[in-house]
């Protein structure tokens, strides 16, 4: 039943991304309206079930953290004013200001302290619970052998949120302001459940409210008039839109159907230059792409239990080709997880076979395939799972002939992105191609990511217990270069085990309207709508 649902949001999708965007009544004279294309259809609007940028866009407009991003995408005051930090930074402590739910409700420190434990509880079953891992008692409670009052987080008072870490972590800042610790209205959870979400049911806190979803069309939300900061914005409704053809949201923002596009395909980067310099905003990303081996005891593909296998693999793909001949758009190829610019650290030197020509690395691939006991007369054969997006239909033909060249046999699989996700954490594939985007800026962000206990994001369930081992001595290392060296320490340990392939680091890319103001380019790509403005309607 399931699996029937995830088919028909697909065909919905594709059909709203071929087609064109739905007639709307115009925009009210004296209002300011944006039409969005934000690349994919939310599964979901609840910040502790989602997993993508796409719905994180529209929640972090309908509801807000303690901190939220400013316009350059650094963490600002949110529903918290202030915030002090004890001297061991084990101990925080959030001061709110006077906010109120859309509804008229008030907003106290007591709906933060629902919402974490909310997220962290085993009924819930977050896939992004081991995000919060930093809170005391976060993992055993998550894991059901604690209770959610042994949680590390408490309200005195209606206006002080407390908040103790199992470990000082300087990035709790870069955290709190993403959606897993939004808060949500315990109050409408109550009398709705999991339904809290729809139009019409849905409370939320930040600068707008939602107002309509058509699956497949759009997600609406307008001006929340009881927002603290209400009279500071601009746009009073916006429009987001599916857009999984970026080529086909990109002829939409030059006839001026859409304001901006959250994605441009990135070989027509370049022509875009040219042709609508105005409107072509990229810029160094917090992000990775790469591809992962599913090493799962229930579905694991029985070949990667071999690493020479992994590591053939590994080797084989023309990193260089991919980035600077297919998707010419500014991206750089990646032999290292952690993307270069990650704020607290040094990225380690990458494997030694990373300088070599790129023949060498073919030779080399095919002599530990035939190690493992695969050449002409018994060809390794696999199945590449992967999105149907922009950019992964680019360069996954490359990756297939490259595996081709050294005598694997690949066929290749495209799913629209929720359901690739979907079947990724489900570990329904045997390679899959995936992107990360850092959810703070901060090593530990990527790293954690292949930690034993990370779940359903460790899409390859690897495991390996020295890793695992360097990450906890990370956490408890309060200096940061030396923390910084321990991280790189774990990062170099687990590519030489070569569990995934990083392929490039991204970038990010937007077409943007030049009648929109306030679109500030930034690293970790947040451009909150409450930043943004633009003329009113005639």
């Amino acid at each position: 039943m399931i699996r029937n649902l995830f088919l028909i949001l697909a065909a919905v999708t594709l059909l709203a991304a071929c087609g064109s965007k739905p007639s709307l009544p115009p925009c009210p004279k004296g209002k300011v309206c944006l039409q969005i294309g934000n690349t994919s259809e939310p599964l979901t609007l609840d910040p502790h079930k989602s997993t993508g940028t796409w719905e994180d866009r529209i929640e972090s407009d309908v509801l807000m953290g303690l901190a939220q991003s400013g316009p350059d995408g650094k963490p600002i005051p949110g529903m918290a004013e202030s915030w002090t930090t004890s001297p061991d930074g084990l101990t925080w402590t959030f001061h709110l200001r006077d906010a109120e739910w859309s509804d008229g409700a008030p907003l106290t420190a007591q709906d933060f302290v629902f919402s974490i434990r909310r997220i962290l509880s085993p009924e819930t079953a977050s896939e992004y619970a081991s995000n919060l891992y930093a809170i005391k008692n976060a993992q055993p409670v998550s894991d059901g052998k604690l209770p959610l009052t042994a949680l590390g987080v408490e309200a005195p008072d209606p206006h002080t949120l407390i908040i103790r870490l199992e470990h000082p972590a300087a990035y709790l800042l870069q955290l709190v302001k993403h959606h897993t610790m939004y808060p949500v209205p315990e109050h409408v959870i109550a009398k709705w459940g999991d339904a809290w979400v729809k139009p019409g049911h849905f409370v939320g806190n930040g600068p707008y409210m939602l107002k309509a979803w058509r699956l497949g069309d759009y997600v609406q939300v307008v001006k929340n008039p009881r927002f603290f900061d209400a009279d500071k914005v601009c746009v009073d409704e916006i429009y987001y839109y599916p857009t999984a053809d970026a080529i086909s949201g990109e002829r939409q923002v030059a006839r001026g159907e859409l304001d901006i596009n959250t994605d441009i395909q990135s070989n027509r980067i370049s022509l875009l230059r040219q042709k609508m310099p105005a409107y072509v905003h990229t810029n160094t990303y917090l992000g990775v792409v790469y591809l992962a081996f599913n090493r799962s005891k229930k579905s694991g593909y029985p070949p990667f239990a071999d690493k020479r296998v992994r590591l053939a693999l590994s080797m084989a793909v023309d990193r260089e080709f991919i980035a600077a001949k297919l998707l010419r758009g500014g991206q750089q190829p990646a032999y290292m997880f952690v993307p270069p610019g990650t704020a607290n650290y040094t990225s380690p030197a990458p494997p030694d076979w990373a300088a070599w020509p790129f023949e060498k690395r073919q030779a080399e691939a095919r002599r530990l395939l035939r190690e493992a006991g695969y050449g002409p007369g018994h060809p390794l054969k696999l199945e590449i799972k992967h999105r149907n997006s922009a950019d992964p239909m680019l360069f996954m033909p490359a990756i297939q002939a490259d595996w081709k060249a050294i005598g694997v046999e690949a066929s290749l699989a495209q799913e629209e992105v929720q359901i690739a996700y979907a079947d990724y954490r489900a570990r329904s594939y045997q390679v899959a191609d995936a992107s990360w985007i850092g959810d703070y800026n901060d090593p530990m962000t990527f790293l954690y990511l292949q930690r034993s206990n990370t779940g359903a994001q460790n899409y390859g369930d690897y495991a390996n217990p020295v890793y695992d081992a360097l990450l906890t001595k990370a956490d408890e290392t309060p200096d940061p270069q030396a923390r910084a060296a321990i991280l790189g320490q774990a990062e170099t340990l687990m590519l030489s085990d070569a569990p995934i392939v990083p392929i490039y680091y991204l970038i990010n890319k937007n077409l943007v309207n030049p009648k929109v103001s306030g679109f500030v380019d930034n690293i970790v790509d947040q451009h909150r709508s409450r930043w943004l403005c633009a003329k009113p309607a005639a």
